[in-house]
């Protein structure tokens, strides 16, 4: 697969970008000049509203909206989604992209910490229209973890069983699918449903099994449901062959989730891609390229597996426990 450094659009770019931001402005300010770089035609600021028990919140919230709101500079469609009060995660975000899908029929979705590379935004465009009419396609994702060898391909991009949420894209088809709430998880438990899907790859099998269980029911995620949505479905989901997307937010303070300090996802390198894009000859999944990836994605490094144990067992929370069994 072709690479370069510098990155030459290879048109103005025509496709809407969804920014979906809340009260970090560091990273936000960083995404925000790649999305301005893109110049897109018609951009989407989704806010959730701050948390009435966290003190100073609102102020970085408003920091955060005032920011892009006087910096968008280039000519473009401005629609906002600023909420007064706080959604939560899994009804901000999910409700944010219900409100896009709404307005457009396919588009960008990058969060306040999902620094792309430029052609991350023509790659997205390309294959939005490429796949429109597919319905086997469901996601077009932008991080990549393991690339294959570049001597045993030359693609632009693979089919892979999920796909990551930190910079991707999709349809209006595709998300009218979304089960916030899993409400069929159980006939799919009932019906063996997993056992099905991940015949031959029990490591993955597990994984999946045990993350649809946690997010049954959970209030605070919305992107498991989003996975257990395609796969139920049984979608294909592209990844680039070479990573477009790092994540700037892993470790901060203000993350929501991605709060370890595991800064594998943050030093991620970022790439260009060439266009037009080097299509796949086969729409399939790329099985070595999709187990790669999943080791990756879901392997814990011993330095992180330590420091986590040393958090637990040092926690505020847990000494009360031991003082209130006392």
């Amino acid at each position: 697969m072709a690479e370069t450094t510098k990155f030459i659009p290879p048109q103005k770019l025509d496709t809407a970008v969804l920014f979906l931001v809340f009260s970090r402005l560091g990273t936000t300010e960083q995404v925000f000049e790649a999305i301005r770089k893109a110049q897109p035609p018609r951009l989407y600021i989704a806010s959730d509203g701050a948390r009435n028990n966290a003190d100073g919140e609102a102020e970085k919230v408003d920091a955060v909206r005032n920011f892009i709101l006087s910096n968008i500079d280039w000519k473009c469609e401005v629609k906002t989604l600023l909420r007064e009060e706080n959604l939560g995660c899994k009804k901000a975000v999910s409700g944010a992209i219900d409100w896009f899908f709404e307005n457009e029929e396919m588009g960008i979705i990058l969060e306040d910490d999902c620094l792309p590379s430029q052609s991350f935004f023509w790659y997205c465009e390309e294959l939005l229209d490429k796949y429109k009419d597919d319905t086997r396609v469901m996601h077009i994702t932008g991080i990549t973890y393991a690339p294959k060898n570049e001597n045993v391909e030359n693609h632009s991009y693979h089919f892979a069983r999920v796909g990551g949420i930190w910079g991707w894209a999709s349809w209006r088809r595709a998300w009218k699918l979304y089960e916030p709430d899993m409400e069929s998880y159980p006939q799919a438990v009932k019906e063996g449903l997993f056992k099905d899907l991940f015949i031959g790859e029990p490591k993955m099998l597990k994984h999946y099994e045990k993350c649809f269980r946690r997010a049954y029911g959970n209030v605070r995620t919305w992107d498991y449901q989003w996975t257990y949505t395609k796969l139920i479905n049984s979608s294909l989901n592209i990844m680039p062959a070479k990573n477009l997307i790092r994540n700037i937010g892993h470790g901060t303070a203000e993350a929501t989730h991605t709060t370890t300090d595991n800064d594998r996802y943050s030093t991620m390198k970022l790439h260009e891609l060439t266009f037009p894009l080097i299509h796949p000859q086969f729409i399939a999944i790329d099985r070595e390229f999709n187990d790669q990836n999943f080791r990756y994605s879901t392997h814990v490094p011993l330095a992180t597996k330590i420091k986590r144990r040393l958090r637990c067992w040092f926690s505020p929370k847990r000494f009360k426990r031991l003082i209130k069994k006392q």
